[in-house]
């Protein structure tokens, strides 16, 4: 029975830090902006399977890269008691390029996806 407990904890725990995403990360909710759209388009568009399965996988990955970052950034002030050390600024831009490096190859399979589409529409 404590085993159950601890993973309903975990999950309670997990769920917090979701939790914290929305209230505390302003790039998390735009980018979850951004999946939304995405997924109304794929929706709109009518995307195949594989084109869903490539979608929420990179949503997966931008939000979870997001809350990897938020989770080095907080970290790391705490860590330095939020004055600016030269290792930490590194730590914090790093993570933060893993983010935009995902978004933006997340842009280009997007455009991909829906440009096409998009530009049948206006045929």
């Amino acid at each position: 029975m404590n085993y159950i407990k601890k993973r309903i904890n975990s999950f309670r725990c997990a769920f917090q830090g979701i939790s914290s995403l929305f209230k505390e990360t302003p790039n998390f909710l735009i980018q979850l902006a951004g999946a939304i759209v995405a997924l109304l388009m794929g929706l709109f568009f009518r995307i195949s399977n594989v084109e869903w399965l490539i979608l929420v996988l990179l949503i997966g990955c931008i939000l979870s890269l997001e809350a990897i970052n938020s989770a080095l950034e907080n970290l790391s002030d705490y860590a330095c008691k939020k004055e600016i050390h030269p290792t930490i600024k590194k730590v914090k831009d790093l993570s933060a390029a893993a983010v935009l490096i995902m978004a933006m190859a997340a842009l280009v399979v997007g455009v991909a996806i829906f440009l096409p589409r998009i530009v049948l529409l206006f045929e």
